[in-house]
């Protein structure tokens, strides 16, 4: 093995393992709160559901689609100052943190908006007719009823935070991207790459089947 992998420091990968589960960990929950919020948001103001507001709903929509559709690394050039404001730094895994939420949680925010777009009207007007108050509806009704559709957008954006934590390492911010980039293309050492792109794979592999899984056991249907 290590005739096949000379350049590969085992510490090295592991340290650099350990930074982008962090990272991708921290980004998750982070993400799943504030896209769950937004994509809230979303559904509740528009047309027809129960707190219709079409300047709100105009406004959130809007901060969504903007930066959903700006290209993750740009995004991390543009939120430098933020960054450096919150976190005192750009190097580093934290530093990573702002531009990954900043990145995945309008994503995420319009999933959430699509689940719970499909939940049949019918549920939500009978909770109305019983008397049940708008947090009784997001708590007992929205939410339970779009948990697969949650769990599944979940499971895709965090593959894609993964990818982002590589993109992320390229300038700096530590992980197996920043290894990769550092010790295997800049040095020429192909075999670091390698085995750093295989451990992504292993995590991206592990991610989709647990949420898989977990989206199999809520689905009702």
């Amino acid at each position: 093995m290590a005739e096949l992998i000379p350049n590969v420091v085992w510490e090295e990968m592991w340290e650099a393992t350990l930074e982008t589960l962090y990272m991708s960990a921290i980004s998750v929950v982070a993400t799943f709160i504030l896209g769950t919020v937004l994509g809230l948001l979303l559904f509740l103001t528009a047309k027809g559901n129960i707190w219709e507001n079409k300047p709100i709903n105009f406004i959130i929509s809007a901060f969504v689609n903007i930066f959903r559709s700006i290209p993750f690394i740009i995004l991390i050039v543009l939120l430098i100052p933020f960054t450096m404001l919150i976190m005192d730094t750009m190097i580093g895994e934290n530093a990573a943190l702002p531009a990954l939420i900043i990145g995945a949680a309008p994503f995420y925010a319009r999933m959430v908006e699509i689940g719970l777009r499909e939940i049949d009207k019918g549920v939500i007007e009978a909770a109305k007719s019983m008397g049940a108050k708008t947090p009784t509806i997001i708590w007992k009704v929205l939410l339970p009823e779009s948990m697969p559709a949650l769990v599944s957008g979940i499971t895709v954006t965090a593959i894609a935070l993964v990818s982002y934590t590589a993109m992320a390492g390229v300038i700096g911010a530590g992980g197996l991207g920043n290894l990769a980039y550092l010790e295997g293309f800049q040095r020429s050492q192909g075999d670091v790459t390698l085995v750093a792109t295989i451990i992504i794979l292993i995590i991206v592999f592990t991610i989709q089947f647990i949420g898989d899984y977990i989206t199999t056991k809520l689905d009702k249907r």
